[in-house]
C-alpha cells in the first residue's frame, strides 16, 4: 500500500486527470460556474474568461487539459454544433422581413466588401486561394453583442438599426456556406472546377431540403404533439444531428447543416418554453466548453514570440474594422443615412464572435487554416467585441425611432373607449409582511381607475390532488387572500380574490394576468443575489417575460399613501419613458403628490442643447394630457446613476423604466445604470416593465448561463 501510495504522488497530476474523466469535467463545471462571473464583476466579456481559463489550464499554462482529450473533444463538437444551430434559431426573420430589401442591400456590401479585404490580406501574406478566401469569409458576419444597448435606448425600431438586425441573416448564411464550399475542396483533394460544380450543386440540394423539409416536418409534429415538451424537445435535437450527419455525408462540415437545421425550425418553434430549454441546455454546458476548448488551442509562447504572427492579427484587426466602415459609408451613400445612423451600423457589424470563431476552428481542424490565423481571429473577437458595444453606447443615445412607426399604445389610458371589463389589477400574494402595502398601492391606481384587483395566490401543484403538501399550500393561499380581500374592502376598492394551482409561480401569475385580462401587474420585490436565481432566475424575471401587460415590481418602504415627490429618471428621450410618467401620475393623482421628470447629460453638453433636451422632454410629456404637467429637471452630470442618487434623497418614490429583453432562461438584461439605483436608493423604487413586444436575434452577457448565448 505505502508502495502504491508512492507511486501515485510521483504521477504527473496531469496524467491523473487523463484516468479519471470526471475529475476534468467537475473543474469544467466549475470554470462555465465561476469564471463568467469573475469577469463581469471586472466588467470584461465572459467569453474571454472561457477562453483565458482554457489557455491557463491548457498546454501553455499548468498542463491540466489536454487538446486532444477524447472527452473535451465530444463536447467540444457538441458545443460547435450548438452554437451554429442556436445562430440560425435566433435569427429574426420578423425584422428581416420588415426590411428586407434595404437589409438585402447592406447585407450584400457588409459581406463583399470585408470578404475582398479578408482575401487580399491573405493573399499579401502568401496563403493560398481557398485558404484566403476562407480568411474573407470570417470577416463577413458579425454577433450583435450591441442589442441589448440598442433596446434600452429605445432606438430599435430605427431603420438602420433594424436593416443591420435583418442583414445578418445573410452574411451568417454566406459565411457558413463558403465555410462549407472551401473545407469541402480542401477535403475532395485537388481544386478543380468540375469538384467545385459538384460540391455546390449538393450544398443546394441538401440545403433546400434542410429548409424546406425540417420546416414542414416541425410544423406538423408541433401541431400534433399538443403539450408535450418534452417530445418537442426530442424532435428539435433530433433534427440538429440529423442534419449535422447529413451535411458530413454530403462532404460538407456539420455545422453547415447545424445552422441551416436552425433557420429551418425557426418558425415552428417559436418563441416559448421549448426554445428556452433547447438554448438553455447548449448556453449552460456545451457552448462554454467548445469556448475552453478554443483557449486550449492557443500557444501563447508562439503567439508572443513570433513576430509574423502580431503582424498578420495587426492586419487582421485593421482589415476587419476597416472593411466594415467602408460597407457602413456605401450604405450611407445609397440609403442616404445620417452620419449617427452611419456610425451606429458599423459599430453593430464589429463584433466578431460566434460564428466567426466557429468557422475559424473547423478551418483550422480541417488544415486550411494555421495556427497563426487562430491565435489573431481570438485576438480580433476580444477587440472586436469591446470596441463594437462601446461606440454603440456613444453613438447610438441620439437616434430616433422610425417616424412611419405608431409609438407604443399608453400604459394606463383613462381616456381609452370603454371595454367589456374594467381596468384590472392583479397583485400577486405570497409575502403577509409586503401584502399590505401592495394591495395599497394596487387600490390607489384602481381608484383612480374606476377599476378592480384581484389578488391572486398560487399554490404549487403536486402529483396527487390529495397530497399533504398541497393541502397545505392551499390553506395558506386562502389565508392570504383573506386578508387581501379585508384590505382591499376597507380601502375601498372591488377586489375578486382568486386562488389557482400551478406548476411554478411565476407561469401561475402570468397566465392567470393573461385570463382575467389584466391591464397591470403589481408585484413585490425579489432578491436577484442566490445561486438559484442566478442560474434559473427567479419568479418576477419569469413574470417579467411572459406577461402580456405591464409590470411594476415595487419595494416599498413605507405606505403608499404617504408618497408626495415623486421622480422618473429617463435615460433617453424616446418613446418608452411615457409609461412609467403616466404611471406616476396615476399614483400622484390619487395622492395630491409632485411629479418631477429627470434627464441627465453629459457634463460637456452645451447650454443650447440642454435647452432643446427641455423643450423635447416638454413637450413628449405634454401629449399625454395630463391634469398637471411634472416638473421637467436636466442635469449635466459625469455619471448618471450618481446624478440621479443626489436628487433621490428629496423623493419618496423613483419610478424606473424596466426594458425587458430576454438574456436566456436565467434572467432579464438591465441597464447598469437601473442596476445601481436599485442597490443603492433607499426610498420607495418601482420598477416599470413594459410588454414584450420584439424578440432579440442576440443575447448579452449577464451571467454564468446567459454569458455563453450571446455569442450566436
Amino acid at each position: 500500500m505505502e508502495l502504491i501510495s508512492q507511486v501515485l504522488v510521483l504521477e504527473p497530476t496531469s496524467q491523473v486527470l487523463g484516468k479519471q474523466p470526471i475529475v476534468p469535467f467537475a473543474i469544467l463545471l466549475v470554470i462555465i460556474l465561476v469564471i463568467p462571473i469573475m469577469f463581469e464583476r471586472l466588467r470584461l466579456p465572459e467569453l474571454v474568461g472561457l477562453i483565458f481559463s482554457g489557455l491557463v489550464l491548457g498546454p501553455s499554462g499548468w498542463n491540466l487539459f489536454q487538446s486532444d482529450s477524447l472527452m473535451i473533444n465530444l463536447l467540444s463538437d457538441i458545443g460547435l454544433i450548438y452554437l451554429l444551430f442556436v445562430a440560425g434559431l435566433e435569427v429574426d426573420l420578423e425584422k428581416f422581413r420588415r426590411q428586407k430589401s434595404r437589409a438585402f442591400g447592406f447585407a450584400s456590401l457588409t459581406f463583399i466588401v470585408p470578404l475582398i479585404m479578408g482575401t487580399l490580406v491573405g493573399l499579401i501574406l502568401g496563403y493560398g486561394w481557398n485558404t484566403s478566401i476562407l480568411i474573407g469569409s470570417l470577416f463577413t458576419s458579425y454577433t450583435l453583442l450591441a442589442y441589448p444597448i440598442i433596446s434600452r435606448l429605445g432606438v430599435v425600431n430605427n431603420e438602420a438599426v433594424t436593416v443591420t438586425i435583418g442583414a445578418k441573416i445573410f452574411t451568417d448564411i454566406g459565411a457558413v456556406l463558403i465555410l462549407g464550399v472551401c473545407v469541402g475542396i480542401t477535403h475532395a483533394g485537388a481544386f478543380s472546377f468540375a469538384k467545385l460544380l459538384t460540391l455546390s450543386g449538393w450544398l443546394i440540394i441538401y440545403s433546400v431540403a434542410v429548409v424546406t423539409g425540417f420546416d414542414w416536418a416541425g410544423k406538423e409534429f408541433f401541431k400534433r404533439s399538443g403539450d408535450d415538451e418534452g417530445n418537442k424537445f426530442l424532435f428539435v435535437l433530433l433534427s440538429v444531428f440529423l442534419a449535422a450527419v447529413g451535411a458530413q455525408l454530403i462532404g460538407v462540415e456539420k455545422i453547415v447543416g447545424a445552422f441551416l437545421a436552425g433557420l429551418a425550425v425557426n418558425e415552428a418553434v417559436g418563441e416559448g418554453p421549448v426554445k428556452e430549454k433547447v438554448v438553455f441546455i447548449g448556453s449552460v454546458l456545451f457552448i462554454p466548453i467548445f469556448f475552453v476548448d478554443l483557449g486550449l488551442l492557443i500557444d501563447l509562447p508562439a503567439f508572443v514570440n513570433n513576430l509574423d504572427t502580431l503582424k498578420l492579427t495587426l492586419l487582421i484587426i485593421v482589415g476587419l474594422i476597416a472593411s466594415k466602415l467602408i460597407a457602413a459609408l456605401l450604405t450611407k451613400l445609397v440609403y442616404r443615412y445620417r452620419w449617427q445612423e452611419t456610425l451606429t451600423i458599423w459599430s453593430l457589424s464589429l463584433p466578431q464572435v460566434g460564428t466567426t470563431l466557429a468557422a475559424t476552428l473547423v478551418g483550422y481542424r480541417a488544415g486550411l487554416l494555421p495556427l497563426e490565423v487562430l491565435h489573431s481571429v481570438i485576438a480580433l473577437m476580444v477587440v472586436t467585441s469591446t470596441l463594437g458595444p462601446l461606440i454603440t453606447s456613444r453613438i447610438a443615445v441620439g437616434l430616433n425611432s422610425l417616424p412611419e412607426e405608431d409609438p407604443a399604445p399608453p400604459l394606463l389610458d383613462q381616456n381609452a373607449p370603454e371595454t367589456d371589463s374594467a381596468f384590472t389589477i392583479v397583485v400577486p400574494v405570497y409575502n403577509p409582511h409586503t401584502e399590505l402595502h401592495l394591495i395599497e398601492m394596487a387600490a390607489l391606481l384602481a381608484r383612480q381607475s374606476q377599476g378592480k384587483i384581484i389578488p391572486l395566490a398560487i399554490a404549487t401543484a403536486a402529483a396527487q390532488m390529495d397530497a399533504p403538501q398541497l393541502e397545505a399550500s392551499l390553506q395558506r393561499s386562502e389565508q392570504l387572500l383573506t386578508k387581501a380581500t379585508t384590505h382591499s374592502r376597507v380601502l375601498g376598492v372591488v377586489a375578486e380574490p382568486m386562488l389557482r394551482i400551478d406548476d411554478a409561480f411565476a407561469q401561475g401569475i402570468s397566465r392567470a394576468a393573461r385570463e382575467r385580462k389584466a391591464n397591470l401587474i403589481v408585484m413585490g420585490w425579489g432578491k436577484r443575489t442566490g445561486l438559484r436565481a442566478r442560474l434559473f432566475g427567479n419568479v418576477i424575471d419569469g413574470v417579467l417575460w411572459a406577461s402580456h401587460c405591464p409590470v411594476a415590481v415595487t419595494r416599498l418602504v413605507e405606505s403608499p399613501k404617504k408618497i408626495q415627490r415623486i421622480l422618473v429618471p429617463v435615460e433617453n428621450l424616446t418613446a418608452p419613458i411615457l409609461q412609467p410618467v403616466q404611471f406616476a401620475q396615476m399614483l400622484a393623482e390619487a395622492n395630491q403628490s409632485h411629479i418631477t421628470v429627470l434627464n441627465v447629460c453629459d457634463r460637456r453638453t452645451s447650454s443650447s442643447k440642454i435647452a432643446w433636451r427641455r423643450s423635447h422632454l416638454s413637450l413628449m410629456v405634454s401629449n399625454l394630457a395630463l391634469a398637471n404637467a411634472p416638473e421637467i429637471q436636466i442635469i449635466a452630470h459625469e455619471n448618471v446613476a450618481q446624478a440621479i442618487l443626489q436628487a433621490a434623497r428629496l423623493y419618496d418614490l423613483v419610478v424606473l423604466p424596466f426594458i425587458r429583453n430576454r438574456t436566456s432562461p436565467g434572467g432579464l438584461a438591465i441597464s447598469d445604470v437601473t442596476t445601481q439605483l436599485a442597490r443603492q436608493l433607499t426610498c420607495s423604487i418601482v420598477m416599470l416593465g413594459e410588454p414584450q413586444r420584439t424578440q432579440t436575434t442576440n443575447l448579452v452577457m449577464s451571467n454564468p448561463v446567459t454569458s455563453i448565448t450571446s455569442a450566436v
